[in-house]
């Protein structure tokens, strides 16, 4: 379904012709609600260049979410960092100095840099290194797309989610936006599945480390 077809189906079955500014806020908090709800495929980005040497922050792209997973690469070998609080850094490596630099095995949230998040990696890079960022962002907007994963695969949550945001703009009858409501939860209970089963992987999954840490 794309996002012509979406506005016709709402405004055929609302009976009403919506603006489409309206018609955009509708689609939008549907789409919302369910990336929220539900992680997707079309969700996860990787980000991956050169981590330089003595350089101990990395700055996340835009539209970030939240981490999956991050690592640093060393010629042909994966290291997966594990997150810690930036208390944790601080005590681990309470000196700075070159003498402790060394291939980094933690990240910690450190502050924002406008909308972007910045990460404090522990130890400070010795030598350049690849870093790899697998991470989940916002899918660009059916609004703007005209065409979306959510919206070519599941359109059955999309549009009673779109309905139901239609029908609360139009103060609707409470028991006519509870059936969509309903609709739109048994669909969002079948989207889970499928994002599950589609993203279902082994102990590597959470994003958390894979080997021991010396």
């Amino acid at each position: 379904m794309n996002y012509t077809t979406l506005k016709t189906n709402v405004e055929d079955i609302c009976e009403q012709t919506f603006t489409a500014a309206q018609h955009a806020l509708f689609a939008q908090q549907a789409e919302q609600k369910i990336y929220n709800t539900v992680e997707l495929p079309a969700m996860r980005n990787v980000d991956a260049g050169p981590l330089a040497a003595t350089n101990k922050l990395y700055t996340t792209p835009d539209g970030y979410l939240y981490t999956h997973s991050l690592a640093v690469i060393s010629s042909s070998t994966t290291s997966y960092l594990l997150n810690k609080d930036v208390n944790f850094l601080r005590d681990a490596y309470p000196v700075n100095t070159s003498a402790k630099y060394g291939l980094p095995k933690f990240y910690a949230y450190h502050s924002t840099v406008g909308s972007n998040v910045r990460f404090l990696l522990a130890p400070t890079p010795d030598e350049n290194y690849e870093i790899e960022h697998v991470y989940v962002k916002y899918p660009t907007s059916i609004v703007s797309a005209g065409g979306t994963y959510l919206g070519d695969n599941f359109d059955t949550a999309l549009l009673n989610g779109t309905l139901m945001e239609a029908i609360r703009f139009m103060k609707g009858e409470a028991d006519v936006l509870a059936m969509y409501q309903q609709h739109y939860l048994l669909a969002l209970q079948l989207l889970q599945r499928v994002g599950d089963g589609k993203l279902r992987q082994d102990s590597y999954r959470s994003g958390q480390l894979r080997s021991p840490v010396s």
